[in-house]
């Protein structure tokens, strides 16, 4: 199930939404830290934002702009303030929401199942299974890489390699577990063909800006590290 993330300063209106997306399945984040929110967003790898305008430090519009410098995933506000201005500062700002205050929780959950559902699920873009690590986006079913706004297609081969990389992110993965995801064989395919695919995976990562992301761990394999999250 998605993994939420609340950004709301009211404790108790915090706890509220928090029981309730956890009743239904989802697994939910406060905020407890409102001076690096962003920081906060990269932590805690949600799937989706609760955000409100009014918070400690700088409001919920210039964390949302924030977020949208390392990723795509959708933000729904939730706020006092009912005026159409607001909405719109919202929406241009990069949000994909706007509920106001008071509302009903049956509404809540619907607004975060129809955008999930168009994100991620029957809805999503040619139907892509989306995974997200980080504000890197990988589109399973086009080969489709995203980040910060830009996108490349991979060949299959390259998608692969990524994808195995990234579900494995910050650790080693050694060749021979590359060589079995690639090409279902370890003893016939020679090793610099593995190495050609890696370094043409770094180049096109280079193509959105993520640069020195994939180490080579001499006499283990290779490691993708999350660098493009700093």
């Amino acid at each position: 199930m998605y993994n939420i993330m609340i950004v709301e300063d009211d404790k108790k209106i915090t706890e509220l939404i928090k029981r309730t997306l956890e009743r239904y399945g989802y697994k939910a984040y406060a905020v407890e830290d409102f001076s690096n929110i962003k920081e906060e967003f990269i932590k805690s790898n949600s799937d989706l934002v609760l955000m409100d305008v009014n918070l400690p430090f700088y409001d919920g519009f210039y964390w949302c702009r924030d977020i949208r410098t390392v990723s795509n995933i959708p933000i729904i506000f939730i706020s006092a303030r009912n005026s159409d201005m607001d909405q719109v500062m919202a929406i241009e700002n990069g949000a994909d929401d706007y509920i106001t205050k008071p509302f009903s929780y049956d509404l809540l959950l619907a607004k975060i199942k129809g955008v999930t559902r168009r994100v991620y699920g029957s809805y999503a873009e040619n139907s892509s299974e989306v995974y997200e690590v980080r504000g890197l986006f990988l589109h399973i079913n086009q080969n489709i890489v995203e980040f910060n706004r830009k996108r490349i297609e991979l060949s299959k081969k390259e998608f692969q390699l990524l994808y195995t990389l990234i579900r494995n992110v910050d650790k080693i993965v050694s060749r021979e577990t590359l060589l079995e995801v690639l090409w279902n064989d370890t003893d016939f395919v020679d090793d610099n063909t593995l190495s050609v695919n890696i370094t043409r995976l770094r180049k096109r990562l280079e193509d959105i800006e993520i640069k020195d992301a994939i180490e080579t761990k001499r006499g283990q394999g290779y490691r993708l590290v999350a660098n493009w999250s700093r």
